[in-house]
């Protein structure tokens, strides 16, 4: 295995342990899971991001959620956000299934790539600075390896300003004062282009902050940028 590979990358960070509230908190979940997922052998790992290794558009959210992709292994699986995510890269071509319970269940994307700027869940979906910035050379590493991406997709503004320190840690300047987060908000940045859209949590889907056609739009301005 090629040490700069994405499963190379992929298998050091489900070993990672460097942020010890965050490996206390995945694993006190998993063993006092909800009465819904009793019984269920949760992942309780960090997640690598997952997808096609020749995307040119890269979705970028905030961390695994509790009982989501902590359970299931993979970002965005098995919960309310992934369910609209998907079904939304669904109708955008990027998925060949509009929804994802477990992480067998045969979804597989093309022309994209899914991953947490933080890879592990955190307590109340709450990150520290410390955190986040232990986790982004994982994302670094992963978007130098996606040599044709050309669109990240930053769902909410916690994944927008991560998206940001990303890009600079791979040498691309970013101006001053950086480019603000807003859904649809686009900035060219060396050769990418970052393209905000609000998180497609309960809290924005049921209030209707976040509905399908705006999600939809995002994904349809991301494929016109993926061929500029």
């Amino acid at each position: 295995m090629k040490r700069d590979s994405l499963a190379a990358l992929a298998a050091e960070v489900e070993s990672c342990r460097r942020c010890p509230r965050l490996v206390a908190w995945r694993e006190a979940v998993a063993a006092e899971a909800p009465r819904r997922h009793r019984g269920e052998r949760y992942w309780a790992r960090p997640l690598p991001g997952f997808g096609d290794p020749r995307a040119r558009v890269v979705v970028v959210g905030l961390a695994p959620a509790a009982h989501g992709g902590n359970r299931t292994g993979r970002v965005f699986t098995g919960d309310r956000s992934g369910d609209w995510l998907f079904a939304a890269m669904h109708r955008a071509g990027y998925a060949n299934q509009p929804a994802s319970a477990h992480r067998d269940d045969g979804l597989r994307l093309s022309g994209a790539y899914v991953v947490a700027a933080v890879r592990c869940a955190p307590p109340a979906n709450r990150p520290s600075p410390a955190e986040r910035d232990t986790c982004l050379p994982y994302l670094v590493r992963e978007l130098r390896l996606l040599r044709e991406a050309r669109v990240v997709v930053a769902l909410g503004s916690f994944a927008w300003n991560a998206s940001l320190r990303v890009l600079r840690g791979l040498g691309t300047e970013v101006p001053s004062p950086q480019p603000r987060f807003g859904h649809g908000a686009e900035a060219a940045l060396g050769s990418y282009v970052l393209l905000g859209c609000f998180h497609p949590s309960q809290q924005n889907t049921f209030t209707g902050k976040l509905t399908e056609e705006m999600l939809d739009a995002v994904f349809s301005r991301a494929g016109e940028l993926a061929v500029l």
